[in-house]
């Protein structure tokens, strides 16, 4: 397939050259992983073979250490609880922070499985999703590190459609390599940024009429981002998955998979931007674009505060970039 060159460029900045040394610099690039491949496998081994519910009692030890030793993602996490909760975070605030990731992170072991029994999984927004599917050209799915992206991989299984995630690796490659050794599939499910061969698996997947999932609230550089408003302070955004949609006329379709407690899911969806807005391209569309996608992203972190996934210094080291 032969990509238009602007929508050659707009796949570059999202899934294109090898992360330079500028944009290594980003904190989540740089923070390290500190899960090991042995203790994921244990983990998974135990969840899997004694059930969801001693899987789940073991999370409770494994939070406690992390929240007294990961002084940096304590203190992002009590940075962006302040803002969404709109007080000073407790400490049983952080720690249910992360527990709510740590237990999001367990039942992915199930939903990569198959086994949704173990969920009551609620939908709203799903007629969005059918004419997607009606139409058969794929569409772009904007996500972010809230709740759970796998739950919508399973959804897309029991509609019989193929939903593919455009993701950076390097910086969790021992959970992902645990991830694909339980479901096999996902290694060609996940297109890796990083490479030439990335921007062209994304073009043809639209094209077969597969869904492309992109979580917009990270970026691999500091090139290509626009500033908006999020949680009282500004934030930058990649603005490339909107430059994607653009440039490839495809409906984009916000994602957000709520996690509620217990065995409870929310997969919201709605529609961010059709294709007759994409004919527009200038980058006031784009600000305006990210402007959009940022605001809902705040609707729904005030909605399930715990649900957001990212512990890295996320305003301070994005306003240094500008």
């Amino acid at each position: 397939m032969i990509l238009p060159r602007r929508a050659d460029d707009a796949l570059q900045a999202i899934a294109g050259s090898k992360p330079s040394s500028k944009a290594m610099t980003q904190a989540w690039l740089a923070q390290r992983e500190r899960s090991s491949v042995f203790v994921i496998r244990v983990m998974v081994w135990i969840t899997l073979a004694l059930g969801r519910r001693v899987g789940r009692l073991l999370l409770y030890p494994i939070c406690l250490y992390y929240l007294a030793f990961s002084v940096r993602a304590r203190r992002a996490s009590r940075q962006y609880l302040s803002k969404v909760l709109g007080r000073e975070p407790a400490l049983l605030d952080v720690f249910r922070h992360y527990y709510t990731f740590a237990a999001v992170a367990l039942d992915r072991v199930f939903f990569l499985k198959g086994r949704l029994n173990a969920f009551d999984v609620r939908i709203d927004g799903e007629h969005l999703m059918l004419e997607a599917l009606a139409a058969g050209r794929g569409c772009l799915l904007i996500g972010a590190h809230l709740g759970s992206f796998e739950a919508l991989r399973a959804l897309g299984r029991t509609q019989e459609v193929r939903v593919n995630l455009v993701m950076y690796e390097g910086n969790a490659r021992n959970i992902i390599a645990v991830t694909k050794a339980i479901d096999p599939e996902l290694a060609s499910a996940v297109i890796p940024l990083g490479s030439f061969d990335s921007m062209l698996r994304v073009a043809e997947c639209l094209e077969r009429g597969e869904w492309i999932g992109v979580l917009a609230d990270r970026a691999l550089d500091r090139e290509g981002q626009e500033l908006a408003s999020f949680l009282g302070q500004p934030a930058a955004f990649p603005a490339s998955p909107f430059r994607i949609a653009a440039m490839l006329k495809r409906p984009v379709i916000l994602m957000i998979g709520l996690y509620r407690g217990g065995n409870r899911y929310e997969l919201r969806f709605e529609r961010l931007l059709d294709e007759a807005e994409l004919v527009r391209r200038d980058r006031d569309a784009v600000r305006e674009w990210v402007q959009r996608y940022a605001a809902r992203l705040e609707y729904y972190c005030r909605e399930a505060p715990y649900n957001w996934f990212n512990f890295y210094d996320f305003w301070d080291e994005r306003k240094r970039t500008h």
